[in-house]
């Protein structure tokens, strides 16, 4: 998360005097960047994914799981284990996987040790990495511990014991909160000084409150009976009661909240600069899918929430934006930002015909100055405006020793204020002195409870992402409809019973079929005659379909529609294939053999079977659909012998959630309704050696 500094870092009211520095020098860097790789052309397709996990310790007297707030000392020892290791002593066709640090002071994060190639081996090698990292993890913890990819811990700011070792909130000096400690964060200058810099800018505490689920016996009103509503050691201590905390909500009061939970994300490296813009732009309506696609998070402070994602308690917990930009008091400008710096994404940036101006229909705030700065470089209005938007931000963490850098050298300024701008999509520059190139990171999808199934999503992403440049697919709606979407999604059982705006024609113009586009550098194939040769590898450089002579440009307002789940995974008319569809069809296009196409079909399986709305039974086969694990979760809770049906889930309940979460993952437990009955947390599929 973000760069890890080793220095002094600056309060707020000491960092706000360099703001102007920052972004200034920023853009300088960013446009060294841009002169230097601009023309860079023929990257191939690399990528990665980004797992995170809570690690859990058990006590088995007290039928309590409480988090480990050993992260520091868990990734010593793992730094110090995947040292020794060599690559012999990893599976076939894998380097020594990475651990790092996250926000919360009992997360890990953990990455690849280099980046899956467009193989179909490394495609299928996916769930095998996860699996070893997994594996890796848990044999250097505790005897009591276990890593989870769980995305939100359900009894996070709880009344009583939720850490180990137990904590006070009342000591909780970078945040205030009433409900969590200071420990419970990363020790590290950057996380604590983000967190009280956060409120500091904002001018009070953030604010995030979810609807409770109303259960049987839910009280109403829901007044939050565990808020410490009289407590008075910090000046925010009565913000809570002064109307911060709603009615029939669950109230969350630090970034602890959000920035605490884990997520699967996943990054591919570009062709070139246009290749990443366009990659980037088809991926922003599918983010708000997957996002409900892979809901797991329904419990938030020991109660039931009536949503199933972490998006808006993440976008509320490092919302920094003062009273005036969020247009609760007036300014001299009426300078209002409409967005927390933790959101969905506001602009589409390809420099493409098919980007309408109309899609772009959100107010985006934007540094007139900067734009001006970059337009006046060479760069096109609208990456120049995407910039520009992102410099709104002041920059949150500034490290006394590095005010002063070479531009010509560092993107660090830069990086300061982009990779604090968390959207569900990020475009990224390529770092200095780097064989890196331009890159896309998708960030949406909650983090699943097993290996199979954060595989299953990380394979169908990468598969959807070549299918889009292939056939040169059209997603675009307007940013306001995605907006909705984003909301949408993360109501409860929104991929069964909710709609979602989606775009009715995909095809390019005057296609009514998938066709791929023909190669244009030199890692495809060469044609055959009659029909292309298929593909040995998934690869970049597809290059984008010329504006016809004529089209025919209709209302925006006909080129979508509102589609249940189902259909924008299974297909809705002729000229929508769903995204399965064109995801089966692209597979079509490459050189896979019968055990690798299973295997593939397997994880696609899986997404199928979370989208469908019902069980489909046709003449030759049953379709079962499959719950999402937010789902899951709130039947666990709702279905548990000590539950009162009053949305608390208490300790036990918790405990024995977690021990059924940790039995799923290892295969001990069955649960036809949220995994296939074939599951198997074994190492994964391996393809075999001479299919490369």
């Amino acid at each position: 998360m973000g760069l890890l500094y080793l220095g002094t870092p600056l309060t707020w009211d000491e960092a706000k005097l360099y703001a102007d520095h920052v972004r200034e020098h920023g853009i300088t860097q960013f446009l060294h960047t841009w002169d230097r790789v601009k023309d860079r052309w023929g990257d191939e397709l690399l990528w990665g994914d980004e797992v995170e996990y809570l690690v859990v310790a058990f006590d088995d007297e007290e039928k309590n799981a409480k988090l480990s707030l050993r992260q520091t000392e868990i990734l010593a020892k793992l730094s110090q284990v995947v040292g020794d290791l060599t690559d012999d002593d990893t599976p076939a066709f894998m380097t020594v996987p990475t651990f790092h640090p996250e926000y919360g002071r009992y997360m890990l994060e953990s990455t690849p040790g280099s980046p899956y190639t467009g193989s179909i081996p490394d495609l299928l090698s996916v769930e095998t990495n996860m699996h070893y990292r997994r594996t890796l993890a848990r044999k250097h913890l505790k005897a009591n511990e276990i890593p989870f990819t769980f995305t939100s811990f359900p009894r996070l700011g709880t009344h009583g014991v939720f850490t180990e070792p137990y904590f006070s909130p009342d000591d909780a000096k970078s945040s205030h909160s009433l409900f969590l400690p200071e420990e419970i964060t990363n020790p590290h200058a950057r996380f604590p000084t983000l967190t009280a810099n956060i409120r500091s800018r904002r001018g009070s505490k953030v604010a995030i409150n979810l609807p409770i689920f109303i259960d049987e016996r839910t009280p109403r009103p829901f007044v939050d009976p565990t808020i410490p509503w009289q407590r008075s050691i910090y000046p925010e201590d009565p913000e809570a009661k002064n109307g911060a905390a709603l009615i029939d909500h669950i109230y969350m009061d630090a970034m602890g909240f959000g920035m605490g939970c884990c997520c699967l994300q996943l990054t591919f490296q570009s062709c070139n600069v246009d290749e990443a813009r366009r990659m980037y732009d088809a991926l922003i309506p599918v983010g708000p899918i997957m996002l409900a696609l892979t809901a797991a998070s329904p419990a938030w402070r020991g109660y039931l929430a009536d949503v199933d994602c972490r998006w808006n308690v993440i976008a509320g917990s490092v919302d920094d934006r003062t009273p005036e930009e969020r247009g609760l008091k007036p300014s001299k400008d009426n300078y209002i930002i409409p967005k927390s710096r933790y959101d969905s994404v506001d602009l589409y940036i390809a420099d493409d015909w098919t980007n309408k101006p109309e899609y772009n229909d959100a107010p985006v705030p934007y540094n007139e100055g900067i734009f001006q700065r970059l337009r006046d470089h060479g760069l096109d209005d609208v990456l120049a405006k995407h910039v520009a938007h992102l410099f709104i931000r002041d920059p949150l963490v500034i490290f006394s020793e590095t005010i002063n850098q070479d531009d010509t050298t560092s993107s660090d300024h830069f990086e300061n204020i982009q990779s604090t701008n968390w959207q569900t999509l990020r475009f990224k520059p390529p770092p200095p002195n780097s064989p890196i190139g331009w890159r896309v990171e998708f960030r949406s999808m909650e983090v699943q409870m097993t290996d199979f199934e954060n595989a299953a999503f990380a394979v169908f992403i990468v598969l959807l992402s070549r299918a889009i440049l292939a056939f040169n697919l059209n997603f675009y709606i307007p940013i306001s409809k995605v907006d909705q979407n984003m909301a949408r999604a993360q109501r409860r059982d929104a991929a069964r019973s909710g709609k979602f705006y989606f775009r009715k024609d995909v095809l390019p113009p005057g296609h009514t079929t998938l066709t791929i586009s023909p190669p244009s550098c030199s890692v495809s194939s060469s044609p055959m005659e009659g029909a292309p040769a298929k593909e040995k590898l998934l690869r970049n450089c597809f290059p984008p379909v010329p504006r016809p002579s004529y089209v025919e440009d209709g209302p925006i307002e006909d080129e979508y529609e509102e589609m249940t789940v189902e259909e924008i995974f299974t297909g809705k008319g002729s000229k929508f294939p769903g995204l399965l569809g064109v995801v089966e069809a692209y597979i079509d296009t490459l050189d896979v053999d019968e055990g690798d196409r299973l295997q593939i079909s397997k994880y696609l399986d899986l997404v199928r079977r979370r989208a469908i709305g019902t069980d489909i039974i046709s003449f030759s086969f049953q379709t079962c659909s499959l719950q999402t694990p937010a789902t899951w979760i709130r039947n666990f809770v709702r279905s548990h012998p000590s539950y009162n049906r009053d949305s608390v889930v208490s300790q036990e309940i918790n405990y024995d959630l977690m021990v059924a979460v940790d039995e799923i993952e290892r295969g001990v437990r069955r649960v036809p309704e949220l995994l296939p009955e074939d599951y198997t947390p074994a190492n994964g599929y391996h393809s075999k050696p001479n299919s490369r």
